[in-house]
């Protein structure tokens, strides 16, 4: 027998969600071979689910269609344990949660969802968020994908002569009675280490690896690398505009439903997933329950940009701060986009440049001895 939307809709309760970790159990081990379901299956996920729910497909026959969509036995076990979590009486957003393939800010989106009635907004809004996501990875993997295999090929044929060729150059200048010139002996000193310096490199990576694997969570952990990512030119001031451009959505979504500005800030707080914004939080929430205007607690941070608080005080005058923070949205999309776009045509011809000076500085410390070796040859 099939589940019936509006049924299954409230069943969810409108509490206050507390901060949960994944859980295990039967489900957990069902579906553990699946190592990740990737962005680009959850954005046909969220698409196909908005699309039947909005035809009146009964929930559990949606279900049953979106698994047809899926070749791989994992997918399929995966949205298959949600259905069963689902029709044994759970919402949905503890069914997604419970399988730890979600992220906070999809099990509380598809919660926000569930408690104002508005799942199908809800799913489209997740669906273009991945689909931004996926068309952002793209761009960055067609910026990087030459210059890497350039540089890739370019160090093992570096490796290979720095190691077999400029040696023997080396010992037929000693049978002339000739020195290698200083940049050649350099370069042929650190290819006598590049074994020990690449494990060595190896050891750091997979420490930093346990080292975060460990303190994800924590606190000191947390705050620190959103220092550092914030730092780094041009990518941390993007980021930080993704997590402020999902800080607006979130709150367009919560306040588009009537839920009040202190609950809907309760709510974000678990969604965000960025330590600058989250620490914010609780501050804001304080100052506007004394009586403080939103904007002029928002003006106290400076994550928060001059833009973004100028256009909320004139949403708060005329009582529109859900339509102000879609806007504010749409336009951080836009110049999120923007600047992805950027960082192909920047970054492209550096990488390009760094390679090319790297490349000419050991091409000549190797065929500079040759030159040499020819005057030694015909001098003698």
């Amino acid at each position: 027998m099939g589940v019936d939307l509006a049924k299954y809709q409230k069943q969810s309760k409108v509490t206050r969600p507390k901060k949960e970790k994944a859980t295990g159990g039967v489900l957990s081990k069902e579906i553990s071979f699946s190592k990740k379901f990737s962005n680009k299956k959850k954005e046909q996920f969220y698409r196909e689910l908005a699309i039947l729910i909005r035809s009146g497909v009964d929930f559990q026959k949606a279900l049953d269609i979106i698994i047809s969509q899926y070749p791989k036995k994992k997918d399929q076990a995966l949205i298959k344990a949600i259905q069963k979590e689902v029709v044994s009486g759970k919402s949905l957003h503890e069914s997604m949660q419970k399988t730890g393939e979600f992220s906070a800010y999809e099990y509380y989106s598809v919660r926000i969802g569930e408690e104002t009635r508005k799942l199908q907004p809800i799913l489209l809004e997740l669906q273009q968020f991945f689909e931004r996501k996926i068309k952002m990875r793209r761009q960055l993997v067609s910026v990087f994908t030459y210059p890497a295999m350039v540089l890739a090929v370019t160090i093992l044929v570096l490796y290979f002569m720095l190691n077999n060729v400029v040696p023997m150059f080396s010992s037929v200048f000693t049978q002339f009675g000739g020195e290698l010139p200083s940049l050649t002996k350099k370069i042929i000193a650190l290819s006598e280490v590049f074994p020990t310096v690449t494990l060595v490199f190896l050891l750091l990576v997979l420490g930093l690896i346990a080292f975060h694997l460990i303190n994800k969570e924590k606190t000191f952990y947390r705050r620190g690398t959103s220092l550092m990512v914030s730092k780094i030119p041009f990518f941390g001031k993007l980021i930080k505009k993704i997590y402020v451009s999902r800080f607006c959505q979130s709150l367009n979504l919560l306040l588009a439903a009537k839920t009040p500005l202190v609950t809907s800030l309760g709510l974000l707080e678990k969604m965000l997933g960025y330590y600058p914004l989250e620490a914010t939080i609780e501050p804001i929430k304080s100052d506007i329950m004394k009586g403080l205007a939103f904007h002029k607690s928002l003006e106290k941070h400076k994550v928060y940009d001059r833009k973004m608080v100028s256009m909320i005080q004139v949403a708060e005058e005329i009582n529109e701060l859900d339509t102000m923070f879609k806007k504010l949205t749409d336009q951080y999309n836009e110049e999120i986009e923007h600047q992805t776009k950027m960082i192909g045509v920047v970054l492209e011809p550096l990488i390009i440049i760094i390679i090319g000076l790297v490349v000419g500085v050991i091409m000549v410390a190797m065929y500079s001895p040759m030159f040499d070796l020819s005057k030694i040859i015909n001098g003698g």
